[in-house]
């Protein structure tokens, strides 16, 4: 009987990863960039619900 076949996932390059920071951490970043700024704006609004934004000074590969 032959068993199911797994695909293996061949990508050459190691993928980057980011950590998800909300805008208290953009807030005191020493380093802001363009997302963070746009980010921190959106969550100054009333009423405002946010999950986060990927920090590309938080990158790191697996």
């Amino acid at each position: 009987m032959a068993g199911k076949k797994i695909k293996k996932l061949s990508s050459g390059k190691p993928q980057a990863h980011y950590k998800l920071v909300t805008s208290d951490v953009c807030t005191v970043c020493k380093k802001q960039c363009a997302r963070g700024i746009k980010y921190m704006a959106l969550m100054e609004r009333p009423g405002a619900v946010g999950e986060g934004v990927p920090c590309v000074l938080t990158r790191y590969t697996k």
